[in-house]
Order: structure tokens, then sequence, then C-alpha cells
């Protein structure tokens, strides 16, 4: 049963998070704070600092050694059915495209679990969630956006394909190619241009995903902080004070400059619903109905009872995550759907993750 003292816990951890957000779009909206400018360097401030060093404190607090296998594995198993099944639909019906196996991934199983989920489920189930949803955010920073961004560039060399410039892309990464963009822009009457093997565009695909993400920040922070926890907790090595002191500084206010962006960018926005309400009405199904109905069915089958399965579906129903809109704004793939599930989906989130707290916990 659900008390009155469950529910004030976890607004405490909720409205500090709404008040950033709608601080910093009022900044921008009405009272004219901000400029564009400024929000940008704002954002890149978030981007390059203070969310690398939230998600490095989390994942290196994080006990590797102590990891609920059983969540993961349902975690795990619920993106593996919904990547099986859109790769089902994308190659054996008309509809199906690698655009929208991409778009419909994200939305339904890459949840805002850092920004949200660590303070919501703390509200929610107690510091025992904030551990799980920890475990599933360095799943998400090590294989998914990892898995993420291989599709995206795919995509890009596909296109490039069939648009018969597949020589020119090899010449232009001849250096990396090992030479064989020369064999390659070589054309038998100089109109038509040499495919490259398949080899050879799957080894640019994977030199270009290596380029993406060794320049990510957030690769690094996810990468030590993983390889800390593993030393740390295995022979219960202490972290300096000086460097924990000078992480934590940045690290602490992360979670709240992480919301003030999110504002900020609500904010520089034309409208709301950018992807029409058609279309955001199909996108907010997929993010709050789709993706915890097909991890309820993993949970199960994994075994998980009780509250962690409680758990495993309000993460699940979570809005949609911020960096999958970082990813197809670059690449171009519905950035709108994206951004409107990232915007919309925060505006709604909190009666979505109310609903189904409480219905699971009659």
């Amino acid at each position: 049963m659900i008390t009155g003292s469950d529910f004030y816990h976890v607004m405490t951890a909720m409205v500090p998070l709404y008040v950033a957000m709608f601080l910093a779009y009022g900044s921008v909206k009405w009272w004219k704070i901000f400029t564009p400018d400024q929000c940008s360097g704002i954002n890149r401030f978030v981007a390059l600092f203070a969310v690398p060093l939230l998600s490095f404190h989390f994942i290196s607090t994080n006990d590797p050694y102590a990891m609920n296998f059983h969540f993961i594995a349902a975690d795990t198993l619920q993106k593996i059915i919904i990547l099986v099944a859109l790769a089902f639909w994308s190659n054996l019906t008309r509809r199906g495209s690698l655009d929208w196996t991409i778009t419909l991934f994200s939305l339904s199983t890459l949840p805002n679990t850092l920004v949200m989920g660590i303070p919501l489920l703390k509200g929610m189930y107690g510091d025992a969630s904030g551990t799980l949803m920890v475990q599933i955010v360095v799943l998400q920073c090590i294989i998914w956006y990892t898995l993420m961004l291989f599709m995206f560039e795919y995509r890009g060399a596909k296109l490039l394909i069939s648009e018969n410039r597949g020589g020119d892309m090899v010449m232009n990464n001849g250096h990396e190619g090992g030479g064989a963009g020369e064999k390659a822009a070589a054309a038998a009457d100089g109109k038509a241009k040499i495919m490259p093997p398949t080899s050879v565009m799957t080894r640019l695909i994977l030199i270009m995903v290596w380029r993406k993400l060794i320049r990510n920040p957030n690769t690094y922070s996810s990468l030590i902080g993983l390889i800390w926890s593993l030393v740390s907790f295995r022979w219960h090595v202490t972290m300096p004070a000086i460097i924990a002191k000078s992480i934590s500084i940045l690290s602490d206010a992360g979670l709240g400059m992480a919301m003030f962006s999110l504002g900020l960018f609500m904010a520089l926005q034309p409208r709301i619903i950018a992807c029409g309400k058609s279309t955001a009405a199909f996108a907010m199904g997929v993010r709050f109905f789709v993706g915890p109905a097909v991890m309820a069915a993993a949970s199960i089958v994994v075994g998980l009872r009780g509250t962690l399965l409680h758990i495993a579906i309000v993460q699940a129903a979570l809005p949609q995550g911020i960096v999958p809109f970082v990813f197809a704004k670059e690449y171009n793939v519905h950035p709108d759907i994206l951004s409107t599930g990232v915007i919309f989906g925060m505006l709604i989130a909190l009666p979505f993750t109310l609903v189904y707290y409480i219905l699971l916990g009659l």
C-alpha cells in the first residue's frame, strides 16, 4: 500500500529536478537572462564536464562484484527482444527501415536513467534501487550507446554506397584503410566507380565508430570509472582525498546542471511538440507503454519478482534519454521525434511513473 510518506519521498526526489529545469526555461523564455550563445556555453560545460563526472561518480562507486545479474539480465533481454523484433520488421516489411529501427530502439529501450532514474527510484524504493540504476547506467554507457553509434555509422555508410560514392568515401579515409581507397574514386571508363568490398566497408565503419567514441568524454568517464571500481572494490583501494574532492565539486553539481541544461534546450525550441501531435502520441506510446511491457515480460522470464520486478518496470517507463537525442541530432535521424520524446516526456514523466508505482504497489 502506498502511504503519504512514500509519496512525499518521491516528491522530495523529483521536485528539485523540475525546479532546476523550469528556472532555466524561464530564464530564457520569459526573463531573457541568457542569450542563445550563453546557453550553448552552458550546455557545452554540462556535456564536457558535469555529466561525464557525474557518470564517473556513480560508476566508480558501484561495486561491480555485487551486481544483480538477474536484474541486468532482464534489462539486457528487453533490449535484445526489441532489437530482434525491429530487425525482422525492418527487413521483412515495406514500411521497415534502418532509420525507424534506430529511432524505435531508442524510444523503447533507452530511458533517462542517470538524470531522472536514480533520484526517482531512490525516492520510490530506497537506496538499493539507486544502486540498480547505476548498474543500468554502466551497461548503457559501455554497451548500448556504443551499439547506437555503430548503427548510425552503418546507416551513414549505406547511404554513401547507395549514392555510388563508396569509392569517394574510402578515398577520403584511405590513410586509415591501408590503401584501399586508392584501389577503390579507380573507374573502368572514368564514369563508373568500383564499390569497396564488404571487409573494407566493415573496417571503415569500425574506424568511424572508434573516432566518435574517443572524442566523447562520457566514454572516458565510463571506462575509467569502471576500471577504478574493479580495482577499488577488489583490493579495497581508497581514492586520494585531493582527487576525490576535485571530482566531487563538479559531480555534485552535475545532476542539477543537467536538468538546467535541459530547461535551456526546451526554451530554445520553437515549440515543445516539434514532430506533430500524432507522431508525438505514437512516440510517447512506445516510450511509456511498449518499453515497460516488454521489460515486464523479460523480467518475468528471467525470474524477477516482487520489488525487483516493480523497479524494472518503473525504470523502463522513465522519459526518453538525452544521449540518444544527441546522437539523433548529430546524424540527422528523426531528431524532431527524439527531442519531443525528451522534452514532452520530461513534462509527463512524473504522473506516468507515479501511476506505475501506485498500480504495482496495490
